[in-house]
């Protein structure tokens, strides 16, 4: 096995008086891909800053193999004392990195080099730093939050670009399916200390509520134990109570190691406040376009949004998702078409940069609008702390400036105060942005119950998924369009409207006169592709009852540390039934096409 090219071992660092890593430490290969995976404030980028040696510890100790390049990519990234954002990337090159690779790169990004980095949004920022850390091909990346702010096509760009890294991959993000996608291993940062799983994200969340439920069942027992002594101690032998001292003293053992333990951080508490019922239709628009400066951004758009939709919006960086949004609410006018609102409409909206917020404002003074310590949230008074705590607050951070908040922290900010307003109609743009996992699953279930429409903003894949009823995205420029179902649902549509235009030029191709061919044309299917057609169906229809089986044995939380080879046989088991259903499903596509193609 080769030695580590990055080790952290027993880190220990203090922010305050508050201890934030008690012990960390980490083991970084050669080509190893590992995620870093925690609650927002457990330490996830102090650590990541460690490692990269931008922070010290105030105890423990950071190797680095002599050698070894390494670039890491800040949250907040600081271009300052750079004259373009070419100039800014190449800086970090060394004498045989390749010198043309930097504007390769910020074309990727949409950047053309000779931008003022004081002129760039933060999205722009961010895709610069990228480049430059990409640019050297060092042997060990280290990237905090790389998607954030970059629209789909540039996650999926990237996300290509870093599968065909050769070095050893760091990932702290937010996005589920970028995460699943590029890792093999992950590192889980819980109060302080490191756990490490030889495996990726895709099987780490089974993982980690399995060993929180593994900690739950040893906390009962020890309770139950101190019980038990407790009992001895009141009503046993006197006699024998005074004799027995290790006893006792192994009891206050167990009240200290009780006292002493801190349980996982508890999860936010999100309701949206209700508004009263809106009629049936939301929005409706009709033939709707809308150009600026000459360029047409929406052309010909017809959409019908209805009570209960979940809405996503997805498409590149200046495609005019924004504008969409502001036709849809009635805040912008088409050029050309119809808008029709719908009655008793209730907005409240989420804005991407958290604009409404003033910096200067305390957190309460934010959640209060500065009247008071009460929060009205469904109709009811409600004290700032106790919101507070439901949107996991301390309630010594009530005073805290919002410029001293973390993204994570924003986010949640932005999330309470939004949904404490009644409504039945939300526009979230970009909701996800710097938000933990766990509190992405939370605001996943709230607007999945949530009993108003929603119109969301997001470049997250799985979000999408789990949340949308539908997805509007633009298939070229200015032309939108609507599709059913999640993201997944919309590539499936799309990719099968292609090949539906694909099979119409054929046929009209093979209309036409064509010049006599010597070589032999296909009459008809073969026997085996008959057969293999007719069957198929059957086959997936098993393999997938197959797969939802081996999903819920998965799912039994004593399995991985019960019984460790059963486990790794059933993930085994559905990676290759996966596969094959892969294969089978495009297989007998091709023999569909193939098959219509003929009788066509």
């Amino acid at each position: 096995m080769a030695p580590p090219l990055l080790s952290l071992r027993d880190i220990h660092l203090t922010f305050g008086g508050a201890p934030v890593l008690e012990g960390a430490e980490f083991y970084l290969g050669p080509s190893e891909r590992l995620c870093l995976v925690g609650r927002n404030g457990s330490g996830k980028s102090t650590l990541l800053k460690i490692a990269a040696g931008l922070i010290e510890a105030d105890h423990g100790v950071r190797f680095l193999q002599p050698g070894t390049t390494l670039r890491y990519l800040p949250q907040e990234p600081d271009l300052s004392g750079f004259a373009t954002t070419l100039d800014y990337v190449k800086s970090d090159l060394g004498p045989g990195d390749d010198p043309h690779r930097p504007r390769y790169l910020l074309e990727q990004f949409g950047l053309g080099g000779d931008e003022a980095p004081d002129s760039l949004s933060g999205g722009e920022a961010r895709r610069a730093a990228l480049a430059r850390v990409l640019a050297p091909r060092p042997d060990i990346l280290l990237l905090d939050e790389p998607t954030n702010h970059l629209d789909l096509p540039t996650i999926e760009w990237l996300e290509a670009e870093l599968a065909a890294y050769p070095g050893a991959l760091v990932l702290i993000s937010h996005d589920r399916r970028f995460l699943s996608n590029l890792t093999r291993s992950s590192l889980w940062i819980d109060r302080g200390r490191t756990r490490s799983f030889e495996r990726g994200f895709v099987h780490f969340e089974n993982w980690r509520d399995a060993q929180l439920e593994i900690e739950a069942m040893e906390q009962h027992k020890l309770d139950r134990k101190i019980v038990r002594e407790e009992h001895w101690l009141t009503y046993g032998v006197t006699a024998r109570r005074k004799r027995n001292q290790k006893r006792l003293a192994g009891l206050h053992e167990l009240r200290a190691k009780r006292r002493e333990y801190i349980g996982p951080a508890g999860s936010a508490k999100m309701a949206a406040t209700s508004g009263t019922t809106s009629g049936k239709i939301v929005a409706e628009a009709k033939n709707i376009s809308k150009s600026f400066d000459g360029k047409a951004v929406v052309k010909d758009f017809s959409v019908r949004v209805q009570r209960g939709d979940r809405i996503g919006i997805t498409g590149p960086n200046g495609a005019g998702k924004t504008t969409i949004i502001k036709l849809l609410t009635g805040e912008l006018e088409p050029d050309n078409g119809e808008i029709r609102l719908g009655t008793n409409l209730h907005m409240v909206s989420l804005d991407q940069r958290r604009m409404s917020l003033d910096p200067e404002d305390t957190l309460r003074d934010a959640l209060t609008d500065g009247s008071g310590d009460t929060v009205h949230v469904n109709g009811a008074p409600k004290h700032v702390i106790g919101y507070m705590k439901d949107f996991l607050f301390a309630p010594e951070q009530a005073r805290t400036p919002l410029s001293a908040l973390s993204g994570g922290e924003r986010g949640r900010l932005m999330l309470a105060k939004a949904l404490a307003k009644p409504s039945n109609f939300l526009v979230l743009d970009e909701p996800t942005n710097d938000l933990d996992l766990e509190t992405l699953d939370l605001l996943q279930e709230l607007l999945a119950g949530y009993d108003g429409t929603v119109l969301v903003v997001s470049h997250d894949r799985d979000f999408l998924d789990r949340v949308a009823t539908s997805i509007i995205t633009q298939d070229e420029a200015g032309k939108w369009r609507a599709y059913a179902g999640g993201y997944s649902d919309m590539l499936a549509q799309r990719d099968g409207a292609k090949t539906s235009e694909a099979q119409v030029v054929k046929r009209e191709k093979a209309a036409k006169p064509r010049k006599p061919s010597s070589g032999p044309e296909l009459k008809k299917m073969t026997y085996k592709d008959k057969h293999a057609l007719e069957t198929l169906p059957a086959k997936i229809d098993e393999l997938q009852r197959r797969i939802n089986t081996l999903h819920k044995e998965l799912e039994s939380p004593d399995l991985f540390t019960g019984n460790p080879e059963k486990f790794a046989k059933i993930t085994a088991d559905l990676e290759t039934a996966q596969n094959e259903l892969e294969v089978s499903e495009e297989k007998w596509l091709t023999l569909e096409m193939l098959r219509e193609e003929f009788e066509g």
